[in-house]
């Protein structure tokens, strides 16, 4: 899509750029979290490539106007590639003073901002635990400073409407977001649009908001403040159909396609919990598809009944979070003694305890590897990318479905949230799935295997000649009995455990981006994809010979790892933890491997990840 020309007026002027970041700070009743996704899908559909960063407050009513009261949405869009949501903001749009604190030290010199007037009285302040007015005084001296009065602006734009006035107030998230479009040059359309298909149970309700956003818009382009428009081109995107994809939309339509091309059908049982609960909504949308949703009362529920569902010949699900995790631990072990697949979703979040339950961490690896009790190994999987989220979904359910084991996917509450421009793949093109279930009772054994993958076989209860038991204890080999002798206990657990250990072989070599040897080698896993990549080739443009390895698999691990850790003089693992990856490889392959370790429930910052490398190669 190409930007609709919207009115102009002929005396700005209009700049030209690669690439700007733009945040939209305010309350969550200030509909932050609406106008960043609008103004998202709308650089979306224009051809831009994108990267978000949504921030909710940590608190369910945090109150209003303080500094944990603060709601985020930050937008890094540009004409090249796009790897991380900006370290540095071009734009500001403040709703209140706690919004203008909380992002302030974020913004560039000489840097954009635009502020609500009118939520700037001395009770604002107050909350915010200002002193005094950073309008007045010399805080906002190294910015442009755009002081808007967006509530009674609003509130003229519509006031022959005779609505209610806390109704009208909403409608001023619209009015500001018409100014970003016309200081992007952004089209409005696909928001008015959006407006009327959202609210078309209220024709009031849609009137107000279209209003409110021509208001916007109407405003930069008739007051002599604002005096240039900027202009981002598309990016050049590889020939296909794109839609802007979260994280979680992404898992969810990734574990869609694995049931529609293995035959499985699709069960989720899940409690919902923070940042984990929209695949739950995602997937109860599509009934369409067979899909089944269950919501528990826990999660201990959640993954009891997803394992029933496996037992029935379900492509079984569950998704949680850390807490939850810990609930589900027996039953993980559980799904790996009765060997049916599972596919365990954990979108990771700050913790201990509740901790930080809308932030963003990945201090769960040593859980998804390790949290069991008894030898209970299971396949583990990170996503590194919003739309990579649907490629891990869809190749967990594979390895599920093709060796009967549980599968764990680690995603996290950044990935789960933030946005970005997703290929949508031919469903013919994905690679091949085949719920392979076990119907000739002849020669049938329960726990007889596959020569190759050492999976037992799918017997779904019902099917005449296939009769046998499942359950916690421990089976003879082949025939299922319960047994307890020590020496078949000791086969079984290393049966499944060089089960597991077999998925290497279709992991294949992991080739490490940039320089295949050298200075340092910079090893991650999930989320921190992004601000590595783009770290490392600005450090490499500068002359340094750095290479790049982010896993996928962590476990089993890429079977040439160890070939490719020897071949630097030096090894660092940037993680959202205090070395947990780190950890793993130096007791896996005796490398000294550098900790990087990041703790606060914020994604890095390719600044951050720089300044280290420097570090580690000094």
């Amino acid at each position: 899509m190409r930007r609709i020309a919207e009115p102009r007026n002929k005396l700005k002027s209009t700049k030209a750029l690669q690439a700007a970041v733009v945040r939209f700070a305010g309350d969550s009743g200030d509909g932050i979290q609406l106008t960043g996704s609008q103004f998202t899908d709308t650089t979306a559909l224009f051809g831009n490539d994108l990267a978000t960063c949504p921030e909710y407050p940590a608190e369910i009513r945090a109150p209003a106007g303080t500094l944990p009261g603060v709601s985020g949405y930050q937008i890094h869009f540009g004409s090249k590639d796009v790897l991380t949501p900006g370290d540095a903001v071009d734009a500001l749009i403040a709703m209140n003073p706690a919004a203008l604190v909380a992002s302030l030290s974020d913004l560039k010199t000489n840097g954009i901002v635009i502020v609500n007037t009118d939520s700037f009285k001395e009770r604002d302040l107050r909350k915010a635990r200002l002193s005094s007015n950073p309008l007045d005084d010399y805080t906002l001296d190294r910015f442009r400073v755009f002081a808007v009065a967006i509530t009674t602006l609003t509130r003229r734009a519509v006031e022959d409407l005779k609505l209610d006035g806390r109704i009208v107030d909403r409608c001023k998230n619209f009015f500001a977001l018409g100014m970003c479009y016309w200081l992007y040059s952004r089209p409005m359309e696909p928001t008015l649009r959006w407006i009327g298909d959202k609210f078309a149970e209220n024709p009031q309700l849609v009137e107000a908001n279209r209003r409110a956003l021509r208001a916007g818009y109407s405003y930069c382009d008739a007051t002599e403040a604002f005096q240039i428009q900027y202009e981002v081109p598309p990016a050049r995107l590889a020939p296909g159909v794109y839609r802007n994809v979260s994280g979680n939309t992404a898992l969810s339509l990734g574990l869609i396609a694995a049931s529609q091309r293995s035959g499985a059908p699709l069960f989720l049982g899940s409690y919902p919990i923070t940042p984990a609960s929209e695949i739950l909504h995602e997937l109860a949308r599509h009934k369409n598809f067979g899909v089944i949703t269950f919501q528990a009362e826990d999660e201990i529920g959640a993954i009891g009944a997803a394992i029933g569902a496996a037992f029935a010949g379900a492509l079984a699900v569950t998704t949680t979070s850390g807490p939850g995790m810990a609930l589900n631990a027996e039953s993980v072990g559980l799904a790996v003694m009765v060997e049916l697949p599972l596919v365990i979703c954990n979108i990771q979040r700050g913790g201990p305890s509740t901790g930080l339950p809308t932030k963003t961490e990945q201090a769960d690896l040593f859980q998804a590897l390790f949290g069991r009790h008894g030898e209970a190994p299971a396949p583990v999987l990170a996503a590194s990318s919003p739309g990579d989220c649907f490629t891990v979904a869809y190749e967990a359910s594979r390895i599920a479905l093709k060796y009967m084991v549980p599968v764990i996917v680690l995603s996290d509450g950044y990935l789960a949230r933030s946005t970005g421009p997703w290929r949508i793949p031919e469903l013919d093109d994905l690679p091949a799935i085949k719920a392979r279930y076990r119907a000739d009772p002849d020669g049938f054994a329960p726990y007889a295997r596959d020569p190759e993958t050492l999976a037992r076989p799918w017997a779904i209860p019902g099917t005449p000649g296939l009769e046998h038991r499942v359950g916690g204890l421990e089976k003879r080999d082949v025939s299922g009995v319960i047994d307890y002798d020590p020496l078949n206990h000791e086969r079984m657990v290393d049966l499944r455990a060089r089960k597991v250990a077999a998925i290497a072989r279709e992991i294949g070599p992991v080739v490490p981006k940039g320089d295949g040897d050298g200075d340092l080698l910079i090893v991650g896993w999930g989320s921190t994809k992004g601000a590595i990549r783009a770290a490392a080739q600005a450090r490499r443009a500068g002359g340094r010979r750095i290479g790049h390895v982010h896993l996928r698999y962590l476990n089993p691990l890429p079977p040439n790892l160890a070939d490719v850790l020897i071949r630097y003089k030096r090894v660092l693992v940037p993680e959202l933890n205090m070395g947990q990856l780190a950890w793993l490889l130096r007791s896996r392959f005796l490398v000294d491997a550098i900790v990087f370790g990041k703790n606060q429930g914020q994604p890095f910052r390719q600044r951050e990840i720089e300044a280290k490398i420097e570090e580690a190669l000094r």
